[in-house]
This record gives structure tokens, sequence and C-alpha cells, in this order.
């Protein structure tokens, strides 16, 4: 989620995305950011290995255990990180509704997050990756 919202925050900022772990694509998250008119179904979660390419200006973190994976890879090559610690909304339970209620609230933030990242340094053209669970 935090990606696309990066991207739709600052088309011209090189944004990837990657995870812990791998999978299928979150249908909540899907969900709540087709609300937002963000299509984010065809894309899948991938490793920092998958990815291919650390040679990021900055990288978003989101889990203790992503910022943990990327404080160590710091160590070796140069790139500022941030973390932002998120709610993992995958644990919610209940009806469908407070459900997507939770992906909502995180979705939210991450928005908010990402415009005021946004406001402060304009597009700034820096390489952003986001590392999550």
């Amino acid at each position: 989620m935090a990606a696309a919202l990066a991207r739709q925050a600052a088309p011209t900022t090189y944004i990837r995305s990657a995870g812990l772990e791998t999978g299928e694509a979150d249908p909540f998250a899907v969900a709540v950011m087709a609300e937002l008119g963000l299509d984010i179904s065809r894309r899948t979660p991938r490793s920092l290995a998958e990815l291919g390419d650390t040679a990021f200006d900055l990288i978003v973190t989101l889990a203790p255990e992503a910022h943990h994976h990327v404080l160590e890879l710091s160590r070796t090559q140069s790139f500022d990180v941030a973390y932002w610690p998120t709610m993992d909304p995958s644990g919610a339970h209940g009806s469908r509704e407070r459900i997507l209620e939770s992906y909502r609230a995180v979705r939210d933030a991450l928005r908010a997050q990402v415009e005021s990242m946004f406001s402060a340094s304009g597009d700034g053209g820096r390489d952003i990756g986001t590392e999550a669970r």
C-alpha cells in the first residue's frame, strides 16, 4: 500500500516495494486501495533479494523485523532508512467490514506519512524503496 500511495504522491520518483516475505496480493489491501482509485491487484509481494536493487536514496520500513533487516543492509550500503511503525491489518478478525476498517486505518495512516514526506521534500527526485513484512 505504501508504495502505491507514494507513486500517486510523487509520480516522477522511482519507487519500489519489497518485504521480508513473498506471496500473493492481499484481497483486503486491494479492496481498500481500489476505494482510492489505485489498482494494486497485479502486484505480488517480493522479497528485497528478488527486487535485485538496493540503490535507493531512502528505504522506508513498516515493521520491526523489516527495519532490523534493512539496518543490517545499511551497514554496507549507502542509503537512508526511515521507520514508520505500522500495524499489520492481516490479523484483524470479525466481519468483512470490520477487517476492511482495519485495512483502511493502515492505508490512511500510510497516506498521511507519504503526503507528509513528499510535501516536506517536494517530489525531491529521491529513489525510494519500501520494505514491509
